[in-house]
């Protein structure tokens, strides 16, 4: 049996996913992915103001964190499509709900340049 996992810990593996899970693009990109399987084009049009050096990273992040899979359809040009995994749609849940009340607070907090 493993150890519990402690966040707080220094070496817990937990704040690696941590850091993934609170970085704003990889929060934008799974809640994009909610509706569906996308494409880059298209999921760098809905998260207006990502770089496409940028987006790739964070694709990449996601994938090898098994968040995400990236599917390669053999066409002219290449057709590839970006979907959630069940452990994707599980991360959604809360971080929906970090989103949701992130727009329905803004509001309350000071206002940024």
């Amino acid at each position: 049996m493993s150890a519990p996992s402690d966040v707080y810990a220094a070496q817990c593996p937990c704040r690696s996913v941590l850091d993934l899970l609170a970085d704003k693009w990889s929060a934008l990109v799974l809640g994009a992915l909610e509706d569906g399987p996308l494409r880059f084009g298209a999921l760098r049009r809905r998260l207006e103001g990502i770089s496409p050096k940028v987006l790739t990273a964070v694709l990449r992040r996601l994938e090898d964190h098994e968040l995400i899979t990236r599917t390669v359809y053999p066409a002219v040009p290449l057709h590839v499509e970006y979907a959630l995994t069940a452990l994707g749609r599980d991360a959604c849940v809360p971080l929906a709900a970090l989103r949701r009340w992130v727009e329905e607070n803004i509001e309350r907090f000071p206002a940024r340049g």
